[in-house]
């Protein structure tokens, strides 16, 4: 069994380094953070967490695995038409577990890689799985996946497929973020909170994960400091404080 390391990278340790989806996405929002982070041990300040959202995580996967068990097609999965369920794995737990998830070991790069999905379906015509990823919010009108932030939701499900791919599963290009909409217009709260939910397909392309993957192995094998980014709020803080 290959053993792995985390935090600070070391380029003559005989173990595989832990490189994250959420690390991957680190790097691609600022490679100085990331390069002080993953090389220096700088880290960022940790964020509030959403506690809220994750307990609608937890009331969906609750709700999905009702149907993963009994392997009927949940109704919001016959609500869009495809012929899928949940599907059943003796590693499910395994990857919806943030500190696990689904693996691989890169042996080039000497990387160990990971990242937690949501849930899976399975697609009963053709056997691919399908990346299901949950999101929550609480906004006027529909939710889409317009928004120029949210390339960082589509880079997600898509570094999900690879990762599938990786572990030999025929896995479909489209994926659903299933999204919890919270109505905030309601005339009293009487302690509950209803949502409305859509299913929105994503097309994905995971060819951009390997080229990625490379990049940061270079950056981490470099010495040198990467200039700050004009579009990282922490380097923005840096550089106006350093002036200061």
């Amino acid at each position: 069994m290959i053993k792995t390391y985390r935090g600070k990278y070391n380029p003559n340790r005989p173990e595989y380094f832990k490189i994250s989806r959420s690390k991957v996405e680190f790097y691609l929002n600022c490679k100085r953070c990331f390069f002080l982070d993953r090389k220096l041990g700088i880290g960022q300040p940790p964020g509030f967490p959403f506690n809220l959202n994750s307990a609608v995580d937890s009331l969906l996967k609750n709700e999905f695995d009702q149907y993963r068990e009994t392997q009927k097609a949940h109704p919001y999965i016959k609500k869009i038409g495809i012929n899928a369920v949940p599907f059943k794995h003796e590693k499910i737990e395994e990857w919806r577990f943030n500190f696990k998830g689904v693996s691989y070991n890169h042996e080039s790069l000497k990387f160990h890689v990971f990242g937690a999905v949501d849930d899976l379906w399975i697609n009963l015509d053709n056997n691919e799985l399908i990346v299901v990823d949950y999101k929550s919010t609480s906004k006027a009108g529909e939710v889409t996946l317009d928004a120029e932030w949210q390339i960082g939701y589509k880079r997600q499900m898509e570094f999900y497929q690879h990762l599938l791919r990786r572990n030999g599963f025929k896995v479909s290009d489209t994926g659903y973020f299933v999204y919890c909409n919270g109505i905030n217009n309601k005339p009293r709260f009487d302690e509950k909170m209803d949502f409305k939910i859509s299913l929105i397909p994503y097309i994905g392309n995971d060819n951009w994960v390997e080229s990625t993957l490379n990049e940061i192995h270079s950056l981490l094998n470099q010495d040198h400091i990467p200039e700050h980014s004009k579009t990282c709020k922490y380097c923005d803080y840096q550089m106006k404080t350093f002036i200061l």
